[in-house]
C-alpha cells in the first residue's frame, strides 16, 4: 500500500495535470496555468513518495518531494483562484490570504521552534504584509490585474524554495517517520520549514475563501443585509461596509442555499458553485496531510493525499471554465461535446 497508494495518487494528478496545461494551451486561461502547475506538483511529489516506497529513499528524492508536495501545490492551486476570479473584488480576501500566511508563519516559529530558523519567521510576516498591502490597494482602486501581484508573489516564494531546497544542508536522522513508514520533513532547517506554511496557508485560504466568494457571487441569491463596497464612497465609510460585508455575506449565503439547492437540483446552478468548493476541499485535505506530516503525524499522509486529488479531479472536472470540454489530452480525441454555462450570477 506504501507503493500503490501514492502512485495511483500521482498517476490522477498529472493526468489532470496535463490535461489543465492542454486547456490552456488553446484557451490561453492564467488560471488553467496555475492550476495545471500545480496539479502537476501534486503528481510530482506523490510520484517521489511511490519510488521511494519501491526503491528507498535518496537525497535529491527526497528534496524534490518536499518542493512539489509540500511547498508547491497549493500556492499554485490558490492562486489559480484568484486568476480565475480577477475580474471581482475576490482581491480584497486575497490580500487577507497573504497577511494570515505571514503570521501564521510567525505562530508556527513561535511554537515550534525549528532549528535554524533564524530570522525567517519574521521576514515571511514582512513579505506576506508587503503583499497583503499591495494586493488591497489594487482591488481599491479598481485595477483588475491584481492577481498578477499575487502572481508575482507565488513566483518568488517558488524560486525561494527551489534555491533553499538545492542548497540546504540536511540533518542527520532517517528519512521516514519508522513508525508508519511515511516521509516527514524534519531533516530540513527551519528556515525553509517556515517557507511551508506561508506558501500552504496563502494557497489553502485562497480556495476557502475563493469557494465561499464563488458560491455567493454564482448562487440564486436570497440578499437579507446589504453593504457596498463602491470605492467612490468615503473611505471611512468603505471600511466599515468592508467589515459588515464579511457578516452580510455569511447570512446572505445561508439564506441562499435553498434556493442554490433548487437550481442545482434543476441542472441551472452555475458550475463554478460546486467546482470551487470540490477544489477547495480537495486542496484542504492535502494541506492537512503535509500539516499533520511536518509535524510528526505521519499515518494520515498517503490517504489524505488520495482523497484529495479524488475531490480536485472531481472539481475540475465539474468546472466547465477549466474543461469547456473534455479530451485525451494533447489530441482531437473527445470525451464530451462542448459544455455551456447554464447558470449565471446573480
Amino acid at each position: 500500500m506504501n507503493v500503490a497508494l501514492p502512485a495511483v495518487t500521482s498517476v490522477l494528478a498529472l493526468v489532470l495535470g496535463l490535461a489543465l496545461l492542454d486547456q490552456w494551451r488553446h484557451r490561453h486561461g492564467s488560471f488553467q496555468l496555475a492550476w495545471a502547475i500545480g496539479m502537476l506538483c501534486f503528481g510530482v511529489g506523490s510520484g517521489c513518495e511511490a519510488l521511494a516506497a519501491a526503491g528507498g529513499w535518496s537525497d535529491p528524492l527526497y528534496r524534490a518531494w518536499y518542493l512539489a508536495g509540500a511547498v508547491l501545490t497549493p500556492a499554485w492551486l490558490g492562486l489559480g483562484t484568484a486568476l480565475l476570479l480577477a475580474k471581482t473584488r475576490f482581491g480584497y480576501a486575497y490580500s487577507v490570504c497573504f497577511l494570515l500566511a505571514g503570521l501564521f508563519t510567525l505562530l508556527t516559529q513561535a511554537k515550534y521552534d525549528y532549528p535554524n530558523s533564524g530570522p525567517a519567521g519574521g521576514l515571511y510576516l514582512i513579505a506576506g504584509i508587503v503583499l497583503a498591502v499591495a494586493i488591497f490597494a489594487a482591488t481599491y482602486l479598481g485595477i483588475q490585474r491584481w492577481p498578477r501581484i499575487a502572481a508575482a508573489g507565488v513566483v518568488l516564494g517558488t524560486l525561494l524554495g527551489v534555491v533553499l531546497v538545492a542548497t540546504a544542508t540536511l540533518m542527520a536522522g532517517s528519512f521516514i517517520d519508522p513508525a508508519t513508514d511515511q516521509p516527514t520533513a524534519t531533516l530540513f532547517p527551519g528556515y525553509l520549514r517556515l517557507l511551508t506554511p506561508f506558501m500552504n496557508v496563502t494557497g489553502a485560504f485562497s480556495l476557502l475563501f475563493g469557494a465561499l466568494f464563488s458560491a455567493y457571487v454564482f448562487m440564486p441569491k436570497r440578499r437579507l443585509l446589504d453593504y457596498s463596497l463602491d470605492s467612490n464612497q468615503p473611505f471611512d465609510h468603505f471600511l466599515f461596509n468592508l467589515a459588515i460585508g464579511v457578516v452580510a455575506i455569511t447570512v446572505n449565503l445561508v439564506a441562499s442555499v435553498p434556493k442554490a439547492f433548487r437550481a442545482w437540483r434543476e441542472g441551472t446552478l452555475h458550475s463554478r458553485v460546486g467546482a470551487t468548493i470540490l477544489i477547495a476541499a480537495g486542496a484542504f485535505v492535502a494541506a492537512a496531510g503535509d500539516t499533520l506530516n511536518r509535524i510528526g503525524i505521519t499515518s494520515p499522509f498517503a490517504v489524505a493525499k488520495l482523497i484529495a486529488v479524488v475531490l480536485l479531479l472531481w472539481g475540475f472536472l465539474v468546472s466547465i471554465d477549466a474543461f469547456s470540454e473534455i479530451r485525451i489530452p494533447f489530441t482531437s480525441i473527445r470525451l464530451s461535446r462542448d459544455r455551456t454555462e447554464h447558470g449565471a450570477a446573480s
